[in-house]
């Protein structure tokens, strides 16, 4: 299928977020005694800085509050000495169907070039080790049978139990109704079943071996293991597989950081109430409000936010964008805004463990050929600690980047105590045991960047992974921004980010959520969207998730 026809659009609710954005007659608008009228945005990452901008093109006034850095988990560092080149230490691979998130990429004038993942061109080659049995492929051919009939396996395992390829032609076309015809009773039937049961319950699988299925989670079929993701619902994997979110990824040029904090200096066009060259930076005097400390509602009634500092100020509306564990950890956040049914989806939210680490070199060294013709170090998947090591080419006469290790759950755990060099140490000490004729230590220049999500305070994990059950959560989540029906008490908060979306861990994700709240917060204050552009609130009524029974 053409990587053009394929978006991140469903399944749970087909609604054209890119056609919503690239319409002439905009997101909508709110009625013009509500210019200027200030909206609490908490968390500065892809949904919190998405939603602001949006909010701040409507004529609203945006109010951010960050205790970290602008960008969230589009966090690129900079090597000592450099400035464009970075080390992606939370998302780094974009895949071209998320439409949304490009629609700012492009609005931004960012270079992208396709991500080398394994077995892609941009790697230009692979090496698989597993149980010490070292294979070196540039296409999925070039790999012994086993993997082939893996790959095979699981292509067979989504036609029987997903009807994967009616539902993707459905996607591809768009086509709402067959969308939800193919959709819905997929989610009966698989939300309460991990991935596991999926593919081991297949017929196709249950025809191999033991090893296929150990393969499988280990290494992938040369694209990368699955086990980490192997307790997740399998609903959650075939969104990733349906929407091709796992594939034709590009990495951005300097960084991913690069879209959040350009939008956050970026001055829109013809903005609504805001004169020419107003950006949310120049709203802000530079620079986001401290982190929220407290959010509540006063004696007043009156959305409110104390920062840090002990500051308050009051809103008409709020966006909260942070992880939702932070509302019970970090954030003392009044019990009366949300419902119980909703607090209990946000306190069993689960988050996986991720950890990276990266260094510097003094060139793409590993693109120089050895006697029998092959490049002298691949991209790496392996069931050694390092799992994943990722070889990034930053062009000719320019230092590269490796990606030494990105590992998750028991392995990224196993990495949480242990200092950075140590960190390094054990990832070379891996790697030389697959490329012992290969010096790694005498290219690396620099200090070594390395982070383990669930250590950061502000995070305390790397996205949500939803465990079988957990369908009802997300679904009171995401739907949040539907408030007509809600309490007075519990109107005027709106939930976004990844782990209020259907594809946590994917930026498409943070965006739609934040675009969703933005419909919200402008229908609490009285707007509306134009006839010939609805929004995602004025498409709920028919395209709206499926619901199952409490």
């Amino acid at each position: 299928m053409s990587p053009d026809t394929v978006t991140a659009f469903g399944p749970d609710f087909p609604f054209s977020y890119d056609k919503w954005l690239g319409h002439p007659a905009g997101l909508g608008a709110v009625p013009a005694k509500m210019h200027g009228a200030k909206v609490a945005v908490i968390g500065a990452g892809m949904a919190g800085i998405t939603a602001a901008y949006e909010l701040m093109r409507m004529g609203l006034h945006p109010v951010i509050y960050e205790p970290g850095q602008i960008g969230g988990r589009l966090r690129s560092q900079p090597f000592v000495g450099q400035t464009d080149i970075v080390a992606e230490l939370g998302g780094m691979r974009f895949p071209k169907s998320s439409r949304a998130f490009y629609h700012y990429v492009n609005k931004l004038g960012l270079k992208t070039r396709p991500f080398p993942n394994p077995l892609t061109p941009a790697a230009g080659s692979t090496v698989i080790e597993i149980e010490g049995r070292r294979h070196y492929a540039e296409t999925l051919e070039d790999l012994p049978d086993l993997y082939r009939e893996v790959a095979e396996a699981y292509d067979s395992a989504l036609e029987e139990g997903a009807r994967f390829s009616d539902l993707k032609a459905a996607i591809a076309a768009r086509d709402p109704a067959r969308i939800k015809a193919i959709w819905d009773p997929l989610v009966a039937a698989w939300d309460e079943r991990t991935f596991y049961d999926f593919v081991v319950s297949s017929d196709a699988f249950q025809k191999l071996s033991f090893h296929h299925r150990e393969v499988f989670g280990q290494v992938g079929f040369g694209t990368g293991g699955w086990d980490s993701d192997f307790p997740n619902s399998m609903l959650e994997i075939l969104r990733v597989n349906l929407t091709e979110l796992d594939e034709n990824q590009h990495m951005i040029a300097g960084g991913a950081a690069q879209v959040p904090q350009g939008l956050f200096a970026h001055s829109p066009v013809r903005p609504v109430h805001w004169p020419h060259g107003t950006s949310l930076k120049s709203l802000h005097n530079g620079a986001p409000r401290p982190g929220a400390a407290k959010i509540f509602r006063d004696d007043a009634g009156k959305l409110s936010v104390t920062d840090i500092w002990g500051s308050t100020q009051t809103f008409e509306a709020m966006i909260v964008t942070c992880q939702s564990w932070l509302m019970t950890t970090a954030i003392d956040t009044q019990e009366e805004l949300f419902s119980p049914k909703l607090w209990m989806a946000l306190d069993r939210t689960r988050y996986m463990q991720s950890s990276k680490t990266f260094v510097m070199t003094d060139r793409a060294f590993w693109r120089d050929r050895d006697a029998d013709g092959r490049e002298v170090m691949s991209m790496t998947l392996t069931d050694r600690l390092t799992r994943g090591t990722y070889l990034l080419d930053q062009g000719e006469g320019r230092p590269g980047v490796m990606c030494l290790s990105y590992a998750w759950m028991t392995d990224a755990l196993k990495m949480l105590p242990l200092p950075t060099e140590k960190r390094v140490a054990l990832a070379l000490g891996a790697l030389e045991k697959i490329y012992p004729d290969v010096d790694i230590r005498g290219h690396i220049i620099g200090d070594p960047i390395t982070v383990s999500w669930e250590a950061d305070p502000n995070f305390l994990g790397a996205f949500k992974g939803a465990l079988p059950g957990h369908y009802r959560y997300n679904h009171r989540m995401y739907s949040h921004f539907m408030q007509d029906h809600h309490a007075r008490a519990e109107k005027g908060v709106f939930l976004a980010g990844d782990d209020v979306s259907w594809t946590p861990g994917w930026v498409e994700g943070a965006v739609s959520t934040a675009l969703n709240a933005v419909w919200g917060v402008m229908h609490h204050l009285g707007g509306r969207t134009e006839r010939n552009n609805p929004g995602p609130g004025d498409c709920w009524k028919d395209l709206g998730p499926v619901e199952l029974g409490e």
